[in-house]
């Protein structure tokens, strides 16, 4: 084996077969990523209170109780059957294992001095964690429960008027007119009325809204060069170490470079001499809540179909530093484990409720990413992804030889569109919300080289309301990004990849475009202070771009987001959790809706009307922003109002990287608000093969290193790496050979 480290401390590694670099692969990110790598599978198997103490014992215990470790345990099973994929996996860990035995104590990343613990060995059961970590990551878009509660307290008139399933400026990621995949009919489903509406207060953390992303890729005939080119930036949670590891890795069946997830082997979003591929998180509901009815107090019966079926016990036990074993009974149905009861969460002593989840359905989804890494076509793409189970995700795809395609791959139950199965809470009780089937890889929504010459995703709905599969859309899919996407690729022809790097930091707020005139129409100036005029003057002269330097951004986020709390304010009780609706349904109750009931601040102005509700919000943004910045001419322009954070996995401040100065938000293209983006930014032209890359911040994760946040201002000014693709050693230049001596 030979590495090469380049003027990034990117590894580019060169082995003689795929064991040989993976387990290279797994050295050099320990080398460099092993606390991380260990305080992430910690997280995903509850085991947090072990380093931490009993302030983490909450979340350990709902880690389990949603079935993470459980799951995980299955996938590790499922792999070992495939002994291609249980040799490359246990190749990594051995590479893993060799780094972590050649240290001492003293050499260990300071982070364990400073909590007082040593790295574990690295089994493949901890890449399974890190994969169903990631799934619980990118799969929490379903809201049963809170749907059910709004039903509980506001009605059905008032949820189908404020969370339709489809709205009226979709743009789908499969154009509209696509030809569907007839759908299967060989098992009926019940249609039987009935809906759980009971008001549950159980509560899981969801998401940001701007954990999403983009990707598209354009064919030939719109490119400068003739050759498609594909560009890809998943949205998460800016944080150091960085989400991402980039490597390049070679052996003869494969030449491939890009983000790799530390921990786990094989690269996620990446290219190689032949293809190209990115993922954005699908929105699809994969998670079902169930309403069980135990016999007695033992719980050792639930009932189901008219019977007492014998239920599972799972004894989970907790580890806390500085408190002893605690431990938790964790009880198991046929649809999944029961995660709130009366000993868990502010369930009450009546409320039993489970979670069948599709990352609990054994899978081996590093199978796909290593057949991505060799691939070669299309082809070679839809069989990579026939091993892909969860989180769901969009795939965009594009070939040298000019293929460009996008698919959204995951098993998705087939769902009763009469009952609007997986929308509410779901009876355990009976078969009638049971699985039946999943809709076959063939029938997931896809589209290879459409006429429009592009295809892309930002999180919206995947189809349009043709498709035959029913699946929920209530409040989860984009609205903006995606539009304003499709609008510049279907606009421009010639496309190069200066054009996609602009346009991947675009900053342009289609949002603001569409509801700032309404907000502006709706005010009664005649009820301003004559103070804030300046603040009106510069809305109304406001171009609508988020830039780092625009004080009308700033003056926007701060209206809209007093507007939207002030509107929504009957939806925050805590005990009963709700989801409130999106930009796009507030919007539209501005325009559509002025006697909704909403037009009030319950609990102090019960009468407002709506051009009340928006000048008294407008009074009460600029009010807010003059006591909190002293005078209205210290408001800060965007970057810093905003004011962008990578923070250390610590959260400690000494370790991260404060007050990055950039633009965007959420809802635009450049995704990042405070705490969250775009974790990695890739472009890969295949005109002239070369890749382009950022990511905010850098390889090495010890914060004393040169390599720790060296790339995090580039990222934020939208500049890029040209990544050092090469196929041999010797074209590395006489660059630093690091080792050739570990064998597997």
């Amino acid at each position: 084996m030979q590495v090469y480290f380049d003027d990034r401390l990117v590894p580019h590694v060169f082995a003689k077969n795929d064991a040989d670099l993976y387990f290279m692969q797994g050295y050099i990110t320990a080398k460099y990523r092993l606390w991380q790598m260990e305080i992430q599978t910690h997280d995903a198997a509850g085991r947090l209170s072990e380093i931490a103490g009993e302030k983490t014992l909450e979340k350990d215990k709902l880690t389990r109780r949603i079935g993470m470790p459980w799951s995980a345990e299955a996938a590790e099973e499922y792999i070992k059957k495939d002994e291609f994929s249980r040799n490359l996996i246990e190749a990594y860990c051995k590479g893993v294992n060799a780094y972590i035995q050649q240290l001492s104590p003293k050499d260990y990343p300071f982070e364990y001095k400073l909590l007082n613990y040593e790295p574990e060995e690295w089994k493949p059961i901890k890449v399974a964690l890190l994969l169903k970590n990631m799934a619980n990551m990118l799969s929490v878009y379903e809201y049963d429960i809170e749907n059910a509660n709004f039903i509980s307290k506001f009605g059905e008139a008032e949820y189908r008027k404020l969370y339709p399933d489809w709205v009226q400026d979709e743009e789908p990621i499969v154009p509209s007119g696509t030809p569907w995949v007839q759908p299967l009919s060989a098992k009926e489903l019940s249609t039987s009325e009935h809906r759980t509406s009971l008001s549950a207060m159980a509560h899981i953390t969801k998401p940001d809204e701007i954990t999403g992303s983009n990707n598209w890729a354009v064919s030939g005939s719109k490119t400068k060069s003739g050759k498609p080119i594909l560009c890809n930036d998943p949205h998460l949670k800016l944080s150091l170490p960085a989400i991402w590891y980039e490597m390049h890795l070679v052996s003869p069946n494969m030449n491939v470079y890009g983000a790799t997830l530390p921990g786990s082997p094989a690269v996620i979003s990446g290219f190689n001499d032949s293809i190209a591929w990115g993922v954005t998180n699908a929105g699809r509901d994969v998670r079902d809540w169930y309403t069980i009815q135990f016999k007695d107090d033992s719980r050792n019966e639930y009932q189901y179909n008219g019977q007492w079926v014998k239920s599972e016990k799972r004894i989970e036990k907790h580890y806390v530093r500085g408190k002893g074993v605690v431990e938790d009974e964790v009880i198991y149905t046929r649809f999944g484990p029961v995660v709130f009861d009366k000993n868990f969460g502010q369930a009450s002593s009546t409320q039993n409720l489970a979670m069948k989840w599709t990352a609990h359905i054994p899978s081996n989804e590093f199978k796909t990413f290593y057949l991505f890494n060799c691939g070669k076509n299309y082809d070679d793409y839809i069989e990579a992804l026939n091993h892909y189970t969860c989180p769901a995700q969009n795939f965009v795809f594009a070939a040298r030889s000019g293929d460009i395609a996008i698919k959204e791959q995951g098993r998705f139950p087939i769902r009763n569109k009469a009952t609007e199965q997986g929308k509410f809470l779901s009876q355990g009780n009976s078969a009638v919300d049971e699985w039946v089937d999943f809709i076959p890889n063939e029938a997931n929504p896809t589209s290879k080289n459409p006429a429009r010459g592009f295809v892309s995703s930002a999180n919206q709905h995947p189809t349009d309301s043709t498709y035959p599969y029913y699946y929920p859309g209530v409040g989860v899919y984009e609205n903006y990004r995606n539009r304003v996407i499709n609008q510049l690729l279907a606009d421009n022809n010639a496309i190069d990849a200066d054009f996609m790097k602009k346009m991947q930091d675009n900053n342009f707020n289609l949002q603001a475009k569409e509801a700032l005139p309404v907000m502006l129409s709706l005010l009664d100036s005649s009820k301003i202070n004559s103070a804030f005029y300046p603040v009106l003057e510069q809305l109304r002269q406001w171009d609508c771009y988020n830039n780092p330097n625009s004080l009308a951004a700033s003056f926007y986020e701060q209206w809209w987001t007093t507007l939207y709390d002030w509107l929504w304010d009957e939806m925050s009780d805590p005990l009963y959790p709700m989801k409130k609706p999106g930009a796009y349904m507030t919007l539209k109750t501005l325009q559509n809706d002025t006697a909704s009931q909403f037009f009030d601040v319950k609990a102090t102005r019960p009468k407002e009307n709506i051009h009340d509700c928006v000048t008294l919000t407008f009074n009460l943004m600029v009010e807010n922003l003059t006591a909190k910045y002293g005078s209205l001419e210290s408001v800060p322009v965007w970057s810093l109002f905003k004011d962008t954070r990578v923070e250390h996995l610590s959260q400690q401040p000494a370790l991260s990287a404060l007050h990055v100065m950039n633009g965007g938000n959420r809802g635009i293209i450049n995704a990042t608000n405070s705490t969250h983006g775009p974790s990695w930014r890739m472009i890969v032209d295949f005109g002239d093969m070369k890749g382009y890359v950022v990511y905010p911040g850098g390889q090495s994760g010890n914060p004393g290193s040169a390599y720790y946040t060296n790339m995090v201002d580039t990222w934020a000014k939208g500049a890029y790496y040209t990544a050092n693709f090469i196929k041999t050693p010797e074209e590395m230049g006489g660059k630093k050979l690091f080792s050739t001596t570990y064998k597997p």
